[in-house]
């Protein structure tokens, strides 16, 4: 078996004894290949560690960057306190509807607040304290939603940020790769912010070789 098959097998194995979906998350991903949306979603066992991060830091804010269909939106708004607010930010108007009805169909549409539009305009718009920031968004705006996140997190919240590996791309990324360009400026920032103490753990499996960024606000 090739390394690459043995990284999946093992994340299904994962993902079938800690990452199991209800009935909700299944039909989400149902509707997600029905309407054509992009697969590019977090998978089953990433949700499962963004809900537990959530949970160990009890939040009861949480903002994502990227919304697509909703559904790392549902592992983080199940993770919220019972008084909490996850507040979603989306570029297509179209993704931002379909979520919505993800978000309904899955419990948590009281509690979400999804904000179409570019990014930056919105994160604008927004005070914090937030509890958790979490990226998914365009890697090339990265280093613009971190300065956002460092102003809009309490002292002792976490940031995550995904798909910042990129299949090893940010060691030397190429010129016409204004993604991998973005995760590795990105990183840089991070790591010599002095807002934030910051690690990346990489990962192998069903999404591939990449990474996800964790930080927490000084």
């Amino acid at each position: 078996m090739a390394d690459n098959q043995i990284f999946e097998a093992v994340d299904q194995f994962i993902d079938g004894l800690f990452g199991s979906e209800d009935q909700a998350l299944i039909r989400l991903r149902q509707r997600a290949a029905e309407a054509g949306l992009p697969h590019i979603e977090v998978s089953a066992g990433q949700g499962k560690l963004l809900y537990l991060l959530a949970k160990l830091i009890g939040a009861r804010r949480i903002l994502e960057i990227g919304t697509l269909g909703g559904y790392s939106g549902v592992w983080l708004g199940r993770a919220l306190q019972a008084d909490g607010e996850l507040v979603t930010l989306e570029l297509d108007p179209a993704y931002a509807a379909f979520a919505r009805t993800s978000f309904n169909e899955a419990g948590i549409g009281s509690q979400t607040l999804i904000l179409p539009g570019p990014a930056l305009a919105s994160l604008a718009s927004l005070t914090g304290p937030f509890d958790l920031v979490f990226l998914d968004a365009n890697k090339d705006e990265y280093p613009e939603y971190l300065a956002e996140a460092a102003r809009l997190l309490r002292p002792g919240g976490l940031l995550l940020a995904d798909n910042v590996v990129r299949k090893g791309a940010v060691l030397d990324p190429l010129a016409d790769d204004p993604l991998a360009k973005g995760a590795a400026r990105f990183l840089a920032e991070l790591s010599a912010h002095p807002q934030f103490e910051a690690i990346v753990l990489q990962q192998v499996g069903l999404k591939g070789h990449d990474g996800l960024a964790l930080a927490i606000r000084r």
